[in-house]
């Protein structure tokens, strides 16, 4: 029988087996100091076979699937620039539109830029400065390559300086990674983020000359495997070896050397970076600076836009407050009271440049009411508010309490929620038929649950009760709670 090992962990550990077994057959006639070099040589030799069959990308595979050209970088600082001018329209005196502006006439001169800039990061202790200086007197850069030092990652646990350092490493063209041996949860997570921002990583372990060659062999197959991107070896201050040298007059000196730092493979990969995808890096890098241009003018946009819905959906809220208090009706029906609202959908989508017809406003409108009735929301909303309430005694007094707040409620969690999906969708869009049930779904259980909590809903049943009765039939009441009291 043929069996196919297909994990490449498991091959990699039959293979060392198998060297460490045909090691041990051998010890006996091995009594020399060739042993060692014969477990190195078995050892690395497994790794490099099982990497023929297995061999992540490396760095220049890697840069080619997510590279960018001149054109697309453009067509995304365009669309940033719409943004920016939709915020200039909607608030013509805001004071982050000057900065925003100087910020995209930075990014059009970013593409033509031609230093590349390469972040060298990590935790404590693995080398940074020491892997810079060593870079700059071996390597060729003829002043356009810049090579930076962060902050050490990972100081102490909690510690928010690490997203500092992260968002400093994005504005670079290229991240060098150091570890010095198996990566911690830590410095996994890190790498991850760089990768789902698409910042260009080699991981580098240094210090590989403290350990044996075995040892290194199996530190630098679990980090290709663990991360499945390129890894290379570095060591960039070597520990200092004894050299023993014996005299024909039978004496021996011995000293202390420093043997040269070992960065070849490092370096080779630099140089075709440099060679082959300078001016993409560059792209790549303006690119993501774009994003977070574009993102961070939005979030102004929609701070400014959410300022005028905040005052329409309060109003809304309360049309249903009354309309349900001066006309109970039973609690299944409280959704139809607010949902029959499509002013209020129109009137939120021409905030947020989503045009409705009365008619799709109000399909949008019963779809929501329909989402938040599958989804449960009526029943646990009114249950909420009648546990509230039922130390209330104008729960005695008005029957329609109930139904009246319920429908504020309702009606004040669909208008958060149509903001909130709004906000998701891109600038200019001037349609509103289609819309993503699933992603709707989403933000009614995501804004319910943010309006749920018992303190928001004791406030909120205050504020409601005190528009729907008369401030002289609350008086009264009062009196009588401390009159039974």
């Amino acid at each position: 029988m043929v069996v196919k090992l297909q994990r490449p962990i498991l091959v990699g550990g039959l293979g060392l087996s198998f060297s460490l077994w045909m090691l041990q057959s051998w010890h006996d006639s091995i009594v020399q100091v060739g042993e060692f070099g014969l477990l190195s040589a078995l050892a690395v030799g497994g790794g490099l076979w099982l990497f023929q069959k297995n061999r992540p990308k490396d760095s220049l595979e890697q840069l080619d699937s997510i590279v960018v050209d001149r054109a697309t970088v453009e067509s995304a600082i365009a669309k940033t620039e719409t943004v920016i001018n939709q915020l200039a329209q909607e608030a013509e005196n805001h004071t982050a539109l000057e900065t925003l502006r100087e910020q995209v006439a930075q990014l059009l001169l970013e593409l033509d830029r031609q230093q590349i800039k390469v972040s060298v990061t990590g935790g404590k202790s693995v080398g940074k400065s020491t892997l810079i200086k060593v870079l700059k007197e071996n390597v060729e850069t003829r002043n356009l390559v810049s090579l930076e030092e962060t902050a050490p990652l990972f100081r102490e646990a909690g510690d928010n300086s690490d997203a500092a350092v992260l968002a400093e490493v994005a504005k670079s063209d290229f991240v060098l990674f150091l570890t010095t041996g198996d990566l911690t949860d830590s410095e996994f997570q890190a790498l991850q983020q760089l990768k789902a921002a698409n910042q260009p990583t080699i991981l580098v372990l240094n210090k590989q000359d403290q350990y044996l060659a075995d040892e290194s062999a199996s530190v630098l197959l679990s980090l290709k495997q663990r991360i499945q991107g390129n890894v290379v070896a570095t060591a960039a201050s070597p520990i200092p070896i004894k050299v023993r040298k014996h005299e024909t007059d039978g004496s021996v000196q011995e000293w202390m050397e420093q043997p040269a730092p070992n960065i070849q493979q490092l370096t080779q990969q630099l140089g075709e970076l440099l060679t082959q995808q300078e001016q993409g890096l560059v792209w790549l890098t303006t690119m993501r600076k774009t994003g977070l241009l574009k993102a961070e003018a939005k979030n102004w946009l929609n701070g400014t836009r959410r300022d005028r819905a905040t005052p329409i959906i309060e109003q809304y809220q309360w049309i249903a407050a009354a309309a349900a208090f001066a006309n109970p009706v039973p609690a299944l029906d409280i959704l139809a009271t607010a949902a029959i609202n499509a002013q209020m959908v129109m009137d939120l989508g021409n905030i947020y440049q989503q045009k409705f017809s009365l008619e799709q406003a109000q399909t949008v409108a019963g779809t929501m009411g329909s989402l938040m009735l599958k989804l449960g929301l009526v029943e646990l909303s009114t249950k909420a508010i009648s546990t509230v309430l039922k130390s209330n005694a104008v729960t005695f007094v008005a029957g329609g309490v109930v139904q009246g707040v319920s429908a504020a409620y309702l009606t004040r969690v669909a208008g958060l929620s149509l903001v909130e999906y709004f906000q998701q969708q891109e600038i200019a869009i001037d349609s509103g038929t289609g819309l993503n049930l699933e992603n709707l779904r989403q933000t009614l259980q995501k804004v319910f649950g943010q309006n749920q909590q018992i303190g928001f809903l004791q406030g909120f049943v205050k504020q409601s009760m005190k528009r729907l009765l008369p401030e002289v039939q609350q008086v009264e009441v009062v009196g009588i709670q401390k009159a039974v009291g």
